[in-house]
């Protein structure tokens, strides 16, 4: 019977992972299938990335974004090997973030068959497989470090974990081992916070959830002997980070750290806490579950909504009165919260919260997934029709991505503004009239500048000292490639290029009409080309690049 049953185990562990190598294949057909569509636009925050990448394999070093300093260098250093195996091609940086995305699902995949075994893991990588909108736009598109802040956070939550169990169930592995596991921790963790601040939200409190463990099981010597060896890993994985700090301004990475980027408002403190309490409710969770893409309000997949949210709803009452009854549950969702806590405090009290376009939300559906697998197998081994909200869901998440795929433009879209949701599907034609007429140097927007030089091989640089705001607000952040600069100054002559914005258009044409000058003007889809002046002027002459706009 023991030898039966054996048998039965093991066919039930190989049918569960050729389930997942299924779901993983779904997962990257689907990416596939979007970068053959191409329905996901390749904008400006991307193309740094791209520029990044092509810099590093002509020796350059960044330690962060350009332009940046929350967010390191590590997604420009992956695309960088990508552009080295197979050329400096836009699908290459699609086709890291996808490995990425896939390292993701299966990390989910060991995580949960940790806590609450295979079944589990198998519906939060189902869940992740096509998951709502806005998981799949900033898994595809690269912004700089997101797909890797999920990836890490995953790996530390996994280890976090098994460091907990050699402790709780006393199976402690010779002191080399447990050291190793100590410092691999830590190294990970380093390498988040360099990568994207964003995994913080899992090291604070996997952090502070292994010190309670180890003073309860080996007591204080042991903690700080932990700490030490996590804090050891810390220092290598976060190095970066370090000699940025020590070379430049610590105080300016911490202020960084905390959405100084986006600290735009002006309210009084308690004021924008309300308004980002707003944000998060009615703009931020509905994009993390999939009721609305991330770049605007229109409902997805309208007749499942209300079905869904008294699904959602049923996940989080079934999974609080759940854990009242489990002691290990408890100890899993300790962790959980704490995470999500952390994270939701994180929106509400910092500077992110005034930006709710979607890539902050990444983590808070990925925690509800967590939740909903381990309240998802239960409702599937105690009731006939257990499986009906699971496939809900998955239906629901797919209806949303293939409506939002079927509208292109935008597509799957990271421009959440308007005004910066530039067509770039005539970038080809744009290149080769610029080559044609020798205007290699320039001014447009920010929108504009990184996708035309990253596209063009850097043969054409046009910094962005031009506005994409229709009030011409203006800020230096825009211009992130000091090397730039000084190509254009160096330059003849200029030309202009301008999208989506009639006002700036105007005012140029009365600003060069004042200084006496003559131009042509050619349209190409949604960029405007001020070329042939009659002689050179740059943006400050005429009242256009200043921080303090116009």
């Amino acid at each position: 019977m023991c030898f039966v049953g054996t048998i039965k185990a093991m066919k039930s562990h190989w049918k569960n992972w050729l389930i997942l190598f299924l779901i993983l294949t779904a997962a990257a057909g689907w990416k596939a299938w979007l970068m053959i569509a191409e329905v996901v636009p390749f904008n400006s925050d991307e193309a740094i990335v791209a520029l990044m990448a092509r810099h590093i394999l002509q020796g350059e070093r960044p330690i962060f974004f350009y332009g940046q300093a929350y967010m390191g260098s590590l997604d420009a250093w992956l695309v960088a090997a990508g552009f080295a195996l197979f050329g400096q091609n836009i699908w290459v940086i699609r086709l890291v973030q996808t490995i990425l995305y896939i390292g993701t699902i299966i990390t989910t995949f060991l995580v949960l068959k940790d806590w609450f075994g295979e079944k589990a893991g198998l519906i939060g990588a189902a869940l992740l497989a096509i998951p709502p909108v806005n998981m799949t736009l900033y898994t595809t598109a690269s912004l700089g470090g997101y797909g890797e802040a999920l990836l890490l956070g995953n790996i530390i939550l996994w280890l976090g974990w098994r460091i907990r169990n050699y402790l709780v169930k006393q199976e402690i592995p010779s002191a080399k081992k447990l050291a190793a596991l100590f410092i691999l921790f830590g190294l990970v963790a380093g390498l988040g916070i360099w990568a994207n601040a964003l995994t913080g939200i899992y090291i604070l409190p996997v952090g502070l959830f292994l010190a309670v463990v180890m003073i309860q099981y080996r007591g204080w010597k042991f903690c700080a002997a932990g700490l030490g060896w996590i804090l050891l890993g810390s220092a290598v994985g976060a190095s970066p980070w370090i000699v940025f700090a020590v070379n430049h301004d610590l105080g300016l990475l911490i202020q960084e750290m905390f959405g100084s980027a986006v600290a735009v408002e002006s309210s009084g403190y308690f004021s924008r806490v309300i308004q980002h309490l707003v944000n998060f409710v009615v703009l931020g969770v509905p994009a993390a579950i999939g009721m609305r893409p991330p770049w605007e309000v229109q409902w997805l997949a309208l007749p499942l909504i209300p079905f869904v949210l008294v699904i959602w709803t049923g996940v989080m009452i079934t999974a609080i009165r759940n854990i009242r009854k489990n002691t290990e549950a408890r100890s899993v969702f300790s962790l959980i919260w704490g995470c999500l806590g952390l994270f939701v405090a994180g929106f509400l009290f910092t500077s992110f919260g005034v930006d709710p376009s979607g890539r902050y939300f990444l983590p808070a559906f990925f925690f509800l997934v967590l939740i909903a697998a381990y309240v998802f197998q239960e409702w599937v081994n105690r009731f006939r029709w257990g499986w009906i909200p699971l496939a809900v869901i998955l239906v629901f998440q797919i209806w949303g991505n293939i409506q939002c795929a079927n509208v292109n433009p935008p597509g799957l879209t990271t421009q959440f503004y308007e005004p910066a949701r530039v067509d770039h599907r005539e970038m080809d034609n744009l290149i080769a009239f610029l080559k044609t007429e020798q205007e290699m140097r320039g001014y447009t927007n920010y929108w504009v500048s990184y996708p035309l030089a990253f596209q063009s091989q850097e043969e054409l640089i046009f910094i962005p000292r031009l506005p994409y705001h229709p009030d011409f607000r203006y800020t230096e952040r825009d211009d992130r490639y000091e090397p730039y600069e000084q190509l254009v100054n160096e330059a003849d002559h200029v030309a202009y290029i301008t999208t989506r914005n009639p006002a700036l258009e105007d005012y140029l044409r009365e600003k060069f009409l004042e200084m006496g000058l003559s131009w042509k003007e050619r349209k190409i889809g949604e960029y405007l080309v001020f070329h042939q002046l009659s002689r050179s002027v740059r943006p400050d002459s005429i009242g256009l690049g200043q921080t303090t706009g116009h």
